[in-house]
């Protein structure tokens, strides 16, 4: 399975295209409902392509984890075509990104400090 607990507060998930995409999504959703404590870094090295449900998938998770349990989510590793639809539907305003998985960690590690993990 891609997705690891990557510390006690941060959740890591390697995606892939479908239809693994949806099932981690799925997946990582019943975690994060589980477990609102955490931050959650979404590797999409591996992605080359987004639908409007998997759209639909990462939307629903924003707003469990970054409203609902006011939480930090990450995308990194984001591939020039996947990138182009994150421009085109304007969901590039709305996420935080990275270029890759240590600066999505470094940058939690930084802004959760000893205090809040």
């Amino acid at each position: 399975m891609s997705i690891q607990q990557w510390s006690e507060n941060i959740i890591l998930v390697n995606l892939e295209g479908d239809p693994q995409f949806t099932d981690d999504m799925n997946n990582l959703l019943e975690q994060v409902e589980t477990n609102c404590n955490v931050d959650v870094i979404l590797d999409f090295r591996d992605v080359d392509f987004l639908n409007s449900s998997n759209i639909a998938k990462l939307l629903k998770l924003r707003k469990l984890v970054m409203i609902t349990n006011q939480r930090q989510l990450k995308l990194c590793s984001i591939s020039n075509h996947v990138w182009g639809i994150f421009l085109v539907t304007g969901l590039d305003k709305i996420f935080d990104f990275t270029e890759e998985v240590s600066s999505a960690l470094t940058g939690l590690q930084i802004s959760n400090g000893p205090d809040k993990e």
